[in-house]
């Protein structure tokens, strides 16, 4: 798989808040007929018509495209593409004016980090009659996405409805260092110049940032050094309050929520002493001046530039999914190799957690609707059901073998060493990749398996071996989350009729908890004399009712 850098779905930033589905979309919802008329194309012998709405990429035609033409031979179907850009921003909006018209395809392909259908419009749909249950022609015509239903819990709560029927799929994907969004970056050049070693705990870290900021490590005789910096998508927050008290906060997923699991008992993290006690460590180091103070404001870009200003290395360390968010790679000076992952640290009471998001996205990014005639139905199913096999997942990701994608030669090595080598990314240009895969449309099914048999080169400092390095990163931080205390988002399916009211608290929740964590850290409030006053402004905000709704919702998960 190419590396998630920023030409890519930097971060898959979806608004996945499942219990708080975004209502925005609901009126327009509303106003689709619970009608339709399927293509009159079940005429024997010819192939089926099928209508598609999907996202393309940038000089990507999906009419022409190589893969399409396979999967039409293959599965006797010829497509008519309505398609909108991979442009979150301008996407979501061209899919529910589609389905406010009632002038809707008879399938929907979609990409979760653009846009797919959340969970409330799933449900919505269903019962409006648009969306078409599956059970049935999964169990018939689609073995492969049956097996993944049986074998993987996860991914069968995500599916399944409320009332048992499965109308519509998400993608499944357990990609290792994206599950572990929070982690920090150091310039471990810095480390061994300045004779430290890398910090395990929070005082530590005090130590290492004040002595970059004070011990000249770039060698220019100027105090230039930015000892920490983060952007405002990708907030150092989580990484530093982990050390104090488990954040479930992923910005990866637009989650800013600190939702938990509190013995059974939903609740959030924001108003405990432990909250306090981080926001004061981060505070510390605000105040000692080793916080950019562009930190929590800035835009990735204002990061990057940063990391990658001319003349001597500026930056010590930064938060951020990967390192090349904030260093472009090939550096001339060879700075893109100077980060390594920083462990989870260890606080004063003992806590040393890291933040797990789980990989897929609820809801639905294949969609069949009411217009699709029982022939099309059938071909949909069993084409989708091919993206679920190893052969689909290669040809529609990389494009055809030899092409896109290769077997593995000898002494080739898997990403994860658990796992044999079973492909290698032949890394096509964008454009030759345009013209033969289908890329993230076509991820269906890479679960941990699949994505570790990849081979992947051994110089995790070399671009072509970017993965292993995130791989071999992520190692640091898996199995540091505390399971207990997950909210699993992927699995609850929220009341519809509260989802506009639900949406509404948690945003509100979401924006009064960074707002005050960043006056508290920069001083504008005061973690002694305002803490009370803060705890009792979560009542304004509805809090009790709020997780009342997310508690009704999460227990119906247990029955």
């Amino acid at each position: 798989m190419p590396p998630i850098t920023d030409s890519h779905p930097r971060r898959r930033r979806r608004l996945v808040r499942t219990l708080t589905a975004a209502a925005s979309g609901l009126a327009l919802l509303t106003i689709t007929a619970c009608t339709g008329t399927p293509n009159a194309d079940d005429n024997a012998g010819g192939p089926a018509k099928i209508s598609v709405f999907a996202q393309q990429g940038t000089g990507q035609d999906l009419a022409t495209n190589a893969f399409t033409k396979q999967l039409e031979k293959k599965f006797d179907i010829k497509f008519s593409w309505q398609t909108t850009t991979q442009d979150s921003s301008v996407a979501p909006e061209k899919r529910q004016i589609l389905m406010a018209s009632g002038d809707y395809p008879d399938m929907f392909l979609l990409i979760p980090w653009v846009d797919q259908f959340n969970p409330v419009d799933v449900e919505k749909l269903a019962k409006q009659g648009v969306a078409l249950p599956l059970n049935d022609l999964i169990k018939q015509y689609a073995p492969d996405i049956q097996k993944v239903i049986d074998t993987n819990p996860d991914y069968k709560a995500m599916v399944t409805s409320p009332d048992g029927k499965i109308y519509g799929l998400p993608q499944l994907a357990e990609t290792l260092h994206i599950q572990y969004p929070s982690k920090l970056w150091m310039n471990t050049d810095w480390l061994k110049k300045l004779g430290l070693q890398m910090p395990k705990t929070t005082e530590d870290m005090t130590k290492v940032l004040t002595a970059f900021k004070n011990g000249d490590p770039n060698g220019d005789g100027k105090a230039d050094e930015i000892p920490l910096s983060g952007d405002s998508h990708d907030t150092l927050i989580p990484f530093f309050m982990n050390a104090f008290i488990y954040d479930p906060q992923n910005p990866d997923k637009g989650i800013q929520s600190t939702t938990v699991l509190n013995k059974g008992k939903v609740d959030i993290q924001a108003n405990k002493d432990g909250w306090r006690e981080g926001l004061k460590y981060i505070k510390s180091l605000w105040d000692a001046g080793l916080i950019d103070k562009g930190a929590f404001t800035q835009n990735p870009a204002a990061l990057a530039q940063e990391g990658n200003n001319t003349g001597p290395v500026l930056l010590g360390s930064a938060s951020a999914l990967h390192p090349y968010i904030f260093v472009s790679p090939g550096a001339k000076d060879g700075r893109d190799k100077q980060y390594d992952a920083v462990p989870p640290l260890t606080g004063p009471n003992g806590a040393n957690f890291a933040t797990y998001a789980f990989g897929s996205t609820p809801g639905a990014t294949f969609m069949l609707t009411n217009k699709a005639s029982k022939n099309a139905q059938v071909a949909a199913v069993k084409m989708v059901n091919y993206l679920f096999t190893n052969e689909g997942q290669l040809d529609g990701n990389f494009g055809p073998e030899g092409q896109g994608w290769s077997k593995p030669a000898a002494g080739d090595q898997a990403l994860d060493p658990s796992e044999q080598p079973l492909f290698k990314n032949l890394q096509l240009s964008q454009d030759a990749a345009n013209a033969v895969q289908w890329g993230a449309l076509s991820t269906y099914n890479q679960n941990a398996a699949f994505r570790g048999a990849q081979v992947e080169p051994t110089d995790i400092y070399d671009p072509s071996g970017y993965e292993r390095r995130l791989f071999q990163a992520t190692q640091l931080y898996k199995g540091h989350e505390d399971k207990n205390q997950i909210y699993p988002v992927w699995k609850v399916w929220p009341d519809s009729s509260k989802a506009t009211q639900v949406a509404t608290q948690q945003t509100n929740i979401d924006n009064y908890v960074t707002q005050n964590a960043l006056a508290f850290i920069t001083g504008s409030k005061n973690l002694d004399t305002d803490w009370d006053s803060y705890v009792a402004g979560f009542n304004g905000l509805g809090l009790k009712d709020y997780l009342s709704t997310l508690q009704t919702a999460y227990d119906k998960t247990k029955k």
